[in-house]
């Protein structure tokens, strides 16, 4: 039996009509409030905030942590690029000793030491120039053969020269066409609350760096973790920038269309900027992020409050054409819509919602983020809005406020109502078959779709190498900022062998001074999986046991003492192991043991050299095994194995979320329905449009080769949020038409008279397609349009993930206008309530049905 919802309804109704003076201004005070959160919202960039909590990162960090750095404590290095010319020529030479000189010059910049080729070449031609002017001047006073045979001696004497220089080095010529010159900077560790607001003292250091090298000329870029982070956090600005305000356009040119009249136009633009404050207040508040993720809500925000708009408007303004009066048209309008977007919300939620599911915490973010702003903007559009166009409506007969259209979108004697019709004539020649071959496709599709690839990498949150020409295009301030940062990394790694995507960790931890440790540790590199590179038959490896190896090759004394604690004679200590990490530790190999062995002897860091064109995929799956192979606990880390487990975890959260969000939305259709109008079956009927569409979109991202990444993995979840509006729409309009068709004494009142059983389901659809199909088209085309912008993002990603959401707003319209009608004739007679539903001359939906009905319904007027 169905619950008698109607009382709370006629409450809100009492209110918007009877005091919509109160309610304007209560909402108004509460976005007053969310304007000063929305204030307080800081950003987080780049890929770090994925990688909390995964196991494989929180390795990585134990390992960075516990063992000393390259340069130790407390220190930080930005990368000089030089390029453009012959780097090892005597001009070039000069121009980067000048630019180390002005650098050094600079206590701002906190310089401690520097490396370079030009530092090198100089030394070796004059032993006691130490200073960078020193050096200058001993390059200057040089000829370029002695330059030139500088360069192949210290090629030749010192192995760091050539790891600077780009791969196209040929020391017999003495020519390279790249170089890289490290400078060292000391910089305190920062407090909590800075790294908490994502500051970070090498951006100001590295910007100023930029400024040095320009003045001195020459091709000479900067490139460090600070130039990166401003660039994590300028693109978010520069992407917000450029989207949200073509989306805000995009949508008044619809809401003109949708409209037609300025007074309303401006109320709906006033209710979505309302929706944005008091999601970004909220988040202000709630001391939540703002990171690249969520550069998608306020377009989704727009597109969903424009879609409640132009329902709320639209039905209202179907009761006004028809003669009745403020009052009594809008409490129309919200009996119908309140339960349509309560409905409608509650499955955008789960939706949403079900996003709490992931491992990751962006995703949990945006998940709550979206589900709270949408709340906000059913709030705002369900009773701000109506209650405000009341207010409007009344002062319009008492001031003149202009008024242009004020004839409802898509009104059933229109062209496009009439257009509309086709999934309803489908519906009375063949449903069952429609259906089959319905479920025909959706089968299909969702077993192409399971070959979607998963991906995650730092690039993704980069903007690309090149701003396209349409960006560089735009007029200030919408123009994006220049960018470097992805161009730097292509480069160096097309040029340099930088070996940081060619090694993965196992993070060991236990009693490393148990007899057994070292031995653990050379077992484990045995019979290497196929994508670690070999030696001699063994995986290749930098650890402790290659430490304790190399000072045994150089020192007899040492080799002895190894010798007398190994008892299987392999060469590897399994005796008295303290004495022998003691003796590495107070040796010239101390530096190096710090770096694989802790001060306490309590964990162990090993890297192993991996194939560069091995997939991350089968990399990570054997450096897992072979951490299997360790008798201690042993974690595999390491870029490459925490991106695949990050890539591993969207995967999991695109389908578990995905999962949730369809059982949630399917247990709350057929709860409300079974509440609302007694017919809980309704709330399966409803989700077939919903499964289609899924699978559809699911296939197109494998057809078009888009994988789930850190944006994408949100779609699918998304598409049931977004896309349950248009089929929760057409079926609560249907329940209603066929409602009233059947019992109250309304129906006679304003139908002429005319009373139909309750079961003529297809007179009923055609009421329902052309009634408020206008509505779902102008919400559709406003959706796709607003979300579509995000086409327009600086980096691709969100580019993807705007045209994924695109679509399936337009495929849930679809499957909703063609699909749902042969869904609710068959549910009709299954359920028994359309008992003339398939009779052909009683019920002709596509044609003459639905303009007696429109008939019937316009004599009373």
């Amino acid at each position: 039996m169905a619950l008698d919802y109607q009382r709370v309804i006629d409450w809100l109704d009492d209110r918007i009509v009877n005091r919509p003076g109160r309610i304007v201004a209560v909402f108004l005070v509460v976005t007053a409030v969310f304007a000063v959160g929305a204030t307080q919202v800081s950003t987080e960039a780049g890929t770090e905030s994925f990688a909390e909590d995964v196991p494989e990162q929180v390795a990585l960090d134990a390992v960075n942590r516990e063992f000393e750095p390259t340069f130790g404590a407390g220190t930080a290095t930005t990368q000089l690029i030089h390029t453009g010319e012959n780097v090892l020529s005597k001009r070039g030479l000069v121009r980067m000793l000048t630019i180390r000189e002005r650098l050094a010059e600079r206590e701002d910049l906190r310089i401690i030491g520097t490396t370079g080729p030009a530092g090198i070449v100089a030394t070796t031609l004059d032993p006691e120039a130490t200073t960078p002017e020193e050096q200058r001047r001993a390059v200057e006073r040089a000829s370029p053969a002695r330059i030139d045979a500088a360069v192949r001696r210290a090629a030749r004497d010192n192995p760091s020269f050539r790891t600077l220089l780009s791969e196209d080095f040929n020391p017999e010529s003495a020519r390279a066409s790249a170089s890289i010159t490290v400078v060292e900077h000391a910089i305190p560790e920062l407090a909590d609350d800075e790294q908490a607001a994502g500051s970070n003292p090498l951006t100001p250091i590295q910007r100023e760096m930029q400024s040095v090298a320009a003045s001195v000329g020459g091709d000479v870029r900067v490139f460090g973790a600070g130039i990166v982070d401003a660039e994590f956090g300028s693109v978010i600005g520069d992407t917000l920038l450029v989207v949200v305000p073509a989306a805000a356009l995009l949508i008044v040119l619809f809401l003109v269309v949708a409209y037609r009249d300025l007074a309303d136009l401006l109320l709906g633009v006033v209710a979505l900027l309302m929706a944005i404050v008091w999601t970004f207040g909220f988040m202000g508040l709630a001391s939540i992020p703002f990171n690249q993720i969520l550069i998608t809500v306020p377009p989704l925000l727009l597109a969903v409050g424009i879609d409640f708009g132009i329902h709320a408007v639209n039905r209202y303004r179907e009761e006004r054409v028809q003669g009745f009066g403020v009052a009594d048209s809008m409490r129309t309008a919200t009996d119908q819509l309140l339960v349509a977007f309560f409905v409608v919300t509650t499955t955008s939620v789960i939706g949403f919602a079900s996003n709490f599911t992931s491992a990751l915490v962006p995703i949990r973010d945006f998940g709550l983020v979206a589900s709270v702003g949408i709340v906000f903007t059913a709030l705002i559009f369900g009773v701000f809005l109506p209650a405000a166009k009341v207010l409007l409506d009344y002062s319009r007969e008492t001031y003149p406020i202009p008024t242009f259209s004020q004839t409802p979108l898509g009104s059933e004697d229109s062209s496009l109502g009439r257009a509309l019709t086709g999934g309803v004539g489908i519906a009375r020649r063949a449903p069952v078959v429609f259906l089959l071959l319905t479920a025909v496709f959706t089968a299909g599709a969702t077993g192409y779709a399971t070959g979607v690839d998963t991906s995650f990498s730092q690039e993704q949150f980069l903007p690309p190498e090149e701003t396209p020409d349409y960006l560089r295009a735009l007029p200030e301030p919408f123009r994006p900022s220049e960018y470097t940062v992805t161009r730097d990394i292509n480069f160096l790694e097309d040029n340099f062998e930088t070996g940081q995507d060619e090694e993965v960790v196992v993070y060991v931890e236990g009693p490393m001074t148990r007899d057994t440790a070292l031995e653990s540790i050379y077992r484990a590199g045995a019979d290497p999986p196929d994508t670690f590179v070999t030696e001699d038959g063994r995986a290749s490896e930098r650890s402790i046991v290659t430490v304790i190896r190399s000072l045994a090759a150089t020192d007899p004394e040492f080799a002895r003492l190894v010798a007398r604690n190994d008892r299987d004679g392999n060469g590897i200590p399994d005796d008295d192991l303290a004495t022998i990490y003691e003796e590495v530790f107070d040796s010239q190999y101390e530096a190096l043991a710090r770096q694989y062995l802790t001060e306490d002897r309590r964990s162990a860091r090993v890297v192993y050299s991996v194939e560069a064109d091995a997939p991350d995929a089968e990399v990570t799956a054997d450096a897992r095994r072979v951490a299997d192979r360790y008798r201690f606990e042993a974690t595999a880390t390491g870029n490459i194995v925490v991106f695949q487990a990050i890539s591993d975890l969207i995967f999991e959260s695109a389908i578990v979320s995905l999962a949730v969000a369809l059982v949630g939305t399917a247990a709350f259709l057929v709860v409300v329905y079974w509440v609302l109008v007694g017919r809980p079956t309704l709330g399966v009927a409803n989700l077939v449009p919903i499964v289609v569409t899924v699978a559809a979109l699911a296939a197109t991202m494998r057809l078009v080769g888009v994988s789930l990444n850190a944006f994408t993995a949100t779609v699918l979840a998304i598409t049931i949020g977004l896309g349950i509006d248009y089929s929760v729409h057409v079926v609560h309009r249907f329940t209603d038409e066929i409602g009233e068709a059947a019992e109250s004494p309304r129906t006679d009142e304003r139908r002429g008279g005319e009373s139909e059983a309750y079961g003529d389901a297809l007179p009923a659809l055609g009421r329902t397609i052309t009634g408020t199909g206008g509505a779902l088209t102008g919400s559709m085309l406003t959706t796709v349009f607003g979300i579509g912008v995000l086409v327009l993002a600086v980096f691709p990603a969100i580019g993807q993930f705007g045209l994924l959401t695109a679509l399936s707003v337009v495929y849930s319209y679809v499957a909703s206008v063609l699909i749902l009608p042969s869904v609710l004739v068959v549910w009709a007679r299954l359920s028994g309530a359309g008992s003339r539903a398939g009779t052909r001359d009683e019920s002709d939906a596509s044609g003459s049905d639905a303009s007696d009905g429109a008939t019937a319904r316009g004599e009373v007027e």
